[in-house]
């Protein structure tokens, strides 16, 4: 049978085959595949590939009753996968995690890697990159970096609350639709519950941030958020947020624990690790990416570096 596609009010894709070549060209375009291989196992080969929604967010189930290895790599996304039934093998740099059943797995974010599936049930949801950091912006304060631990297992009290929110938005899509206030929301809710699911690398935001009395800082962390890449003074940030730099330094330091140029620091380290996660071994240095972001003594960068993420750069760069 040849690949088939059908569209619905709110069908992002819909493919089914029993070709392993068809399969491929059907699925490895979806994750910037490359060097796919499927084959079969036992019995008849098929596979069956559903995803609803839209740019914002779409819920998506996998199925073959065959092996599919190959690459990935999602840009602009951020995907957590599970399976229900067969076996999935994620691997990072050589750092292989078997997947284990019902349990929701982040892709690597920003970067290629290997994946083996073999006779699976996988359910997947992708979610826009801006809506995670809008989203994120509630609980911390956000920067243009999307960083999850994903050391950690999930517990199973946020599983619970995840696989709620994502069936609760399928429902509202199929009875509301994709413009309705009810969609809208429960994309928000799926968002909120995959940051219970795996830690989202920033600074919490702190107690009364929103309120009038804060909205100098703000103006001030945002300034410092924007313009991480540039070559950045005490004096600019005051200038910015209208306050004398001792006043500025007061605020740092009463809301934030940190002067503004420790807190810049800590901003510029996240997009250095963001870097070394996308970066390619052989392409580019640690050294180069260190000193992109102002970090000239390597050694003060690499003891910094682990404190905040447990790895050296050089081990972020090899994975």
């Amino acid at each position: 049978m040849s690949s088939t596609a059908e569209e619905g009010p709110a069908s992002l894709v819909s493919v089914a085959g029993t070709d392993t070549d068809t399969a491929v060209a059907d699925l490895a375009g979806m994750y910037a595949g490359r060097a796919w291989h499927s084959g079969r196992t036992d019995g008849d080969y098929w596979y069956r590939y559903v995803g609803i929604g839209d740019e914002r967010m779409s819920v998506r189930r996998s199925q073959m009753h065959g092996s599919l290895r190959g690459d990935v790599a999602v840009q602009g996304e951020v995907v957590v996968q599970w399976i229900d039934a067969g076996t999935a093998t994620v691997d990072v740099g050589g750092d292989a995690v078997q997947m284990q059943p019902g349990v929701p797995t982040l892709f690597p974010i920003e970067r290629r890697f290997d994946v083996e599936y073999r006779d699976w049930d996988q359910r997947l949801v992708h979610l826009d990159r801006d809506l995670v950091l809008d989203v994120a912006s509630e609980r911390y304060l956000v920067d243009d970096t999307v960083d999850f631990d994903r050391s950690t297992p999930p517990t199973a009290g946020a599983i619970t609350r995840w696989r709620g929110a994502v069936a609760t938005s399928v429902q509202a899509l199929r009875t509301s639709g994709s413009g309705s206030l009810a969609w809208h929301e429960s994309q928000r809710a799926v968002t909120s519950a995959l940051l219970d699911l795996y830690r989202f690398r920033a600074e919490a935001v702190p107690p009364g941030w929103g309120e009038h009395r804060n909205a100098r800082i703000r103006a001030a962390v945002e300034y410092l958020h924007a313009h991480a890449h540039e070559p950045l003074t005490v004096s600019d940030v005051a200038r910015v947020a209208d306050l004398s730099v001792r006043g500025l330094q007061e605020a740092f330091q009463r809301t934030l624990d940190r002067s503004p140029m420790q807190y810049l620091r800590e901003v510029r380290l996240r997009r250095a690790h963001e870097d070394l996660l996308a970066a390619h071994l052989g392409q580019v240095s640690v050294a180069d990416v260190a000193a992109r972001w102002g970090f000239t003594h390597m050694g003060r960068f690499s003891g910094e570096y682990l404190r905040r993420f447990g790895e050296y750069p050089k081990q972020t760069l090899r994975r």
